[in-house]
């Protein structure tokens, strides 16, 4: 399945990506990034395995100048990616459609980039499943596919249960074992033929 994924890179839309061992950037060791949008253009995707350790979703709402319900002050804050990361996203299941703008990822997978999702979170509303994140992974044109071909990443699919019901310190064993591989059999040196 990889291949036909990497013979026709602007599908990339609704995978994930695996990063390689010394893939070379400490920010992005043992990632998975759900790619929630890939053209020629470049591609766009969050980090859905690594949590926030600077900021807590109680700050964020506390900024918002928001009132919440006790249950929002629970959830954990991710980080989504290096790239501005004062802006927020909010993966979630299908259930919560924002008027403003939601995305289908995948038939399981929405995503919303407005006040109005955190909004009905903190209000104890919203998506039965959500990760709310700050910031986003971007490619600018040709960089992912560039990465790609260089073996810094693998690609995957993105099942419901490892994006929302795996801990995010198991989330890179278990999408790598979600394509059979296991993470011992990776090699930290490249090679091509």
């Amino acid at each position: 399945m990889t291949d036909r994924i990497l013979q026709n890179a602007l599908d990339l839309s609704g995978h994930v990506l695996m990063a390689m061992p010394d893939m070379g950037d400490d920010r992005f060791t043992r990632s998975v990034i759900l790619i929630c949008a890939h053209s020629e253009d470049g591609a766009m995707g969050l980090m859905v395995n690594l949590r926030t350790d600077d900021v807590a979703l109680s700050d964020l709402a506390e900024q918002l100048d928001m009132e919440t319900a006790p249950q929002f002050h629970d959830r954990p804050l991710h980080s989504g990616g290096p790239v501005e990361q004062e802006r927020g996203f909010v993966l979630h299941s299908p259930d919560y459609h924002s008027a403003i703008s939601t995305m289908a990822v995948t038939s399981e997978i929405s995503l919303t980039g407005t006040l109005d999702v955190i909004e009905e979170l903190a209000n104890g509303k919203g998506p039965e499943h959500a990760l709310v994140m700050l910031g986003y992974c971007g490619w600018g044109p040709g960089q992912l596919e560039s990465e790609l071909a260089r073996n810094a990443w693998l690609v995957g699919d993105a099942p419901f249960d490892l994006i929302f019901g795996t801990p995010d310190a198991r989330k890179w064993e278990a999408a790598l074992a979600n394509q059979n591989i296991s993470a011992l059999n990776l090699s930290s040196t490249q090679g091509h033929a």
